[in-house]
């Protein structure tokens, strides 16, 4: 019997209601011993709780498609992918060429600001040279007067003395909703997919800022500008970017990623800045916002600001943009919102000069497992993006040779999918 669907769930409906009424009819006809008799009784009432419990769960489950299968919730998933390419097939992916000669200065424009407020222990200080660091920051927008906490991972090519001058590409990592921007590392583990992949070759070193997607948290934006409101995409799209260019050594090319909501937001920064983010990928994402009691009134009223979060509509009614996405789904994530066919329906939209790469999964759910197995491909394919580390990073002339965050001196169009 599969996990999902409602011939499980109506099973456990009976038993649910079975188990107490049994418990109602034996509870007196118990015998024997006193210890014999409340051990008995103490197993009806613990059947009654199970199938409750179990009831409640599988309810949620099938809701949110968090495991899709037994073998998904059993761990016992392996990687089965097709990977299929849309849009502006012909266009050759857009690898940034950075000389070394080439200067790369902070920004002038001072949109946000880091404050760094410890080191995680993901990795020990004799490890910062071999394994690379992760920063405990704020990262304050200026405008929108939005704060968050966040995690970044320096590599330790960023330490590395052949190194000391260069500016590194970077990566905004995003949580789904609800999320806590510490899964990233504790459960994702984006530092270690990273240097696992540079070691093989297959990546690059790169900067990566890890946070929530939902900086008014418990309120979803959807990563938005809400009028009269949380000013989440100019903070996460914006000034997120800037604070980390104005304090780290970090080029002017980014990535972004993200799981569920934060695959949404990834898909519509790529969708509508790609001269800032030149690769998005979605992890199980969706392509137009929830609009539901998490999210409250974010439009204002306003038919143009909700058309503009649904990526569905704009590709159907307006020009496509030159945005380049990897987007990941499984076969088994059916939710009419944020499941394969809406995945299907928004590749066969892309048309040049956008380009999209698709990774269908034939198992997974909506979980960390499923991403986890996807996220050496992503990244790798982000990396291709946004390139390698390259140009000689100096300070702005106001700047002075400040120290950065790390505590070094900063002045020494196509559709691809893929099914195996």
């Amino acid at each position: 019997m599969s996990l999902l669907g409602k011939p499980f769930l109506v099973t456990l409906v009976i038993l649910a209601v079975i188990a107490p009424v049994a418990t109602l009819v034996l509870w007196p006809k118990a015998r024997g011993p006193r210890a014999l008799r409340v051990v008995g009784r103490l197993v009806l009432l613990g059947v009654c709780e199970l199938t409750a419990v179990l009831l409640v769960l599988t309810a949620a489950n099938d809701y949110g498609q968090f495991y899709s299968s037994w073998s998904d919730l059993l761990g016992t998933v392996h990687g089965h992918y097709a990977t299929a390419q849309y849009g502006a097939t012909a266009a050759p992916a857009r690898r940034p060429v950075v000389k070394d000669a080439q200067i790369v200065r902070r920004p002038a424009q001072d949109l946000g600001t880091l404050q760094v407020q410890g080191v995680d222990n993901w990795s020990s200080p004799k490890q910062w040279r071999t394994e690379g660091k992760v920063l405990k920051v704020r990262i304050t927008g200026r405008r929108s007067h939005l704060s968050e906490q966040a995690l970044v991972y320096l590599p330790p090519e960023y330490f590395s003395p052949k190194y000391a001058k260069t500016a590194f590409p970077a990566v905004e990592a995003l949580t789904g909703y609800p999320g806590i921007y510490t899964t990233l590392v504790s459960r994702l583990d984006y530092p270690r997919a990273a240097l696992d992949l540079v070691r093989k070759h297959r990546a690059a070193p790169a900067i990566y800022v890890m946070m929530s997607s939902s900086p008014v948290a418990p309120r979803d934006t959807e990563c938005s500008d809400v009028p009269g409101g949380p000013q989440a995409e100019t903070y996460l799209s914006s000034e997120v970017p800037n604070a980390i260019e104005r304090a780290l050594r970090v080029r002017h090319t980014w990535g972004i990623i993200g799981d569920s909501t934060g695959g949404f937001c990834a898909a519509k920064f790529a969708f509508y800045q790609p001269q800032v983010f030149l690769g998005g990928v979605s992890l199980s994402g969706y392509y137009q916002a929830f609009n539901d009691w998490t999210t409250g009134d974010l439009y204002g009223g306003s038919l143009e600001l909700r058309h503009r979060d649904d990526l569905l509509w704009m590709l159907e009614h307006r020009p496509a943009p030159p945005a380049n996405l990897f987007l990941t789904i499984s076969k088994q994530e059916t939710h009419p919102r944020d499941g394969y066919p809406d995945t299907e329906r928004f590749l066969s939209l892309v048309k040049p000069p956008m380009r999209a790469t698709a990774l269908i999964a034939r198992e997974g759910g909506h979980n960390y497992a499923t991403w986890g197995r996807q996220l050496p491909r992503a990244l790798s394919w982000l990396s291709a993006q946004i390139g390698k580390p390259g140009g000689i990073f100096r300070d702005t002339p106001a700047g002075g040779g400040k120290a950065d965050a790390s505590g070094a001196d900063a002045s020494t169009g196509g559709v691809s999918v893929d099914r195996q």
